[in-house]
């Protein structure tokens, strides 16, 4: 019996809708030297790198305008929407601050000072050998939320104008090359009317644009889709749920831990982990990450994380604690193989988890961001030189042979048939694991495809059994996370989410458990949606649904994730 697929279901959406040219009257546009969509690690680099510039080079500050650099972020500030483990490789900060700012200056809880991997059953933990990927050492445990706030500040002193709130609807394109973007409306109701306080959005016309819209990032998507930039593979995708504790004794190391609660089968196509770092004395971070081209229509990455905290090692690093905060948010996993063919358009450059430049094995994606964004503003002031234009096709393709030429490439290309291999199953996948390692990507040879997550069939399981029943101290339910994210969304905001509402029972219940904000429900033949319950995580796009934007301002407010 066929089972059915979510890739079966497709949404209403094209991506030409949000593609246009200019619509405001010229004298109406906001002008601005270089445009940058997304206040995360890759975009605020990108800004801090080019204030450098601009500082070094009087020529080029009155070539960009009254505006140099702006920076779109859609959430209430900087770090509303941001989300990471985060054990960061400091090597492209210190690269971008030049010995300016030291690791001791920068918001972090610490250096990792200790670490283990653990194999997880449902009542105990055997510790294993830490793999090449997942050494820590001279890295740093930090909150991103917090870090990306820290780098606002640093962006700002460097002259980038941040306009919080402000969602990149469109990509603005005439005679086949960016312009910029056109921001999304604010204040209209459930359908579409306008309110009282209703503003229409604005054309932001730019030299440059530079996407750094992070995972799921929309007009990433839109500019691939309308610019033919498909890697050779399509991108994939995991879902990472986590949590902050205050607790009553510190961690004082890292620990990644494999196996329960996930299945090791090959037919559940089950891969990912779980993290617990610290965060200073009196605070860690516990989450879990999926692969979400899992088949089980009943697993539920939010309760698989509940599920985990009942595990007696697990669990006697929370006695006595109190959980503070909650989020998610999707990661890229295709790795090199799912890269776009090209980083740039005529106009316009790609940077960060946007682009997929996230390396799994290593569970790093921070220090390949901060590094793009860092690359990408020269690109962009590159361009910009006299007799030199963004828009002529290949200007940009500066940006392209600088990433190649960058340990990016060579770390994601070690590694790019790693995830792949945990198709096979958990222990054939590490066997395969284990000799790529071992010969730094060159077995096995070539390229290993993947394959889109909403093309994996869904299967009914009675896996929701053995989740755990919410107890407000250990274990807790989906709604009172999503409280705790501090999500700001209107209950009469229009519907950002598009997904077929007439699916079958096992795409129906797919999805309602997928969701770790309890945005789907499946009930009576249909799906019913709660678009205000939103965290924004991306996970829909990836398993046959889109997430388009919501209004600026919207989604979880952020502070410790």
């Amino acid at each position: 019996m066929a089972r059915p697929r979510p890739a079966e279901y497709p949404p209403q959406f094209d991506a030409s809708e949000f593609v246009d040219e200019p619509t405001d009257p010229p004298d109406e546009r906001i002008e601005v030297g270089i445009l940058i969509v997304g206040a995360g690690p890759a975009g605020l680099a990108c800004a801090i790198r080019l204030g450098q510039l601009i500082e070094e080079s009087p020529r080029l500050a009155k070539r960009l305008g009254e505006v140099p650099v702006a920076v779109l972020e859609k959430g209430k500030q900087p770090g509303s929407h941001s989300l990471s483990g985060a054990v960061v490789n400091p090597r492209s900060l210190r690269r971008l601050f030049r010995g300016e700012k030291r690791a001791a200056d920068m918001p972090f809880y610490g250096e990792v000072e200790a670490e283990g991997v653990y194999f997880l059953r449902h009542n105990s933990s055997m510790r294993i050998p830490t793999p090449p990927t997942m050494k820590n050492h001279g890295n740093y445990v930090a909150s991103l939320s917090q870090l990306t706030r820290w780098l606002a500040e640093q962006a700002e002193e460097a002259g980038a104008t941040i306009l919080p709130e402000t969602v990149a609807e469109k990509l603005l394109v005439k005679d086949g090359r960016v312009v910029g973007v056109r921001t999304g409306d604010k204040g209209r109701g459930r359908f579409g009317e306008r309110l009282p306080n209703f503003e229409p959005g604005s054309d932001i016309v730019a030299r440059v644009t530079i996407l750094c819209e992070g995972t799921q990032g929309h007009l990433t998507g839109v500019a691939i889709d309308t610019f033919g930039l498909e890697g050779e593979s399509p991108q994939v995708w995991a879902l990472g749920v986590k949590e902050v504790w205050k607790v009553a004794k510190p961690l004082r190391r890292v620990v990644h831990t494999l196996g329960w609660p996930l299945r090791p089968q090959a037919k559940y196509h089950e891969f990912g982990g779980s993290f617990i770092y610290p965060m200073g004395d009196d605070m860690l971070t516990i989450g879990m990450v999926v692969g979400l081209d899992y088949r089980d229509a009943d697993l539920s990455v939010h309760d698989l994380l509940q599920q985990l905290k009942t595990n007696p090692f697990v669990r006697k690093m929370l006695d006595g604690g109190e959980r503070i905060g909650w989020g998610a948010k999707t990661i890229p996993e295709g790795g090199f193989v799912a890269l776009p063919s090209r980083l740039h358009a005529p106009g316009l450059l790609m940077c960060g988890d946007g682009a997929g430049l996230v390396n799994v094995p290593a569970l790093k994606g921070i220090h390949y961001a901060v590094e793009s964004g860092h690359l990408a503003a020269e690109a962009a002031v590159d361009a910009l030189r006299p007799g030199r234009t963004p828009w002529t096709p290949g200007a940009l393709g500066i940006y392209d042979d600088a990433v190649r030429e960058s340990f990016i490439w060579s770390d994601l290309k070690e590694v790019r048939n790693m995830r792949q291999a945990f198709g096979r199953g958990f222990y054939l996948g590490g066997a395969f694991a284990g000799a790529m390692t071992a010969s730094k990507g060159k077995l096995p040879p070539g390229d290993r495809p993947t394959e889109p997550d909403a093309l994996a069939p869904a299967v009914r399981t009675d896996r929701r059994r053995g989740y755990p029943a919410p107890d407000g101290k250990l274990t807790f339910d989906k709604l009172s996370s999503v409280y705790l994210s501090g999500n700001r969304t209107r209950d009469d905001a229009p519907n950002h989410l598009r997904v077929r509402t007439d699916v079958p029972e096992e795409i129906a219940v797919m999805w309602e458990q997928m969701c770790p904000a309890h945005v789907y429900e499946a009930r009576d033949g249909h799906v019913e949606i709660t678009p205000s319950n939103c965290v924004q995580c991306g996970a829909i796009t990836a398993k046959g649904g889109r997430l388009t934007p919501p209004e600026g301002g919207s989604g979880p407010e952020y502070t410790v994730t």
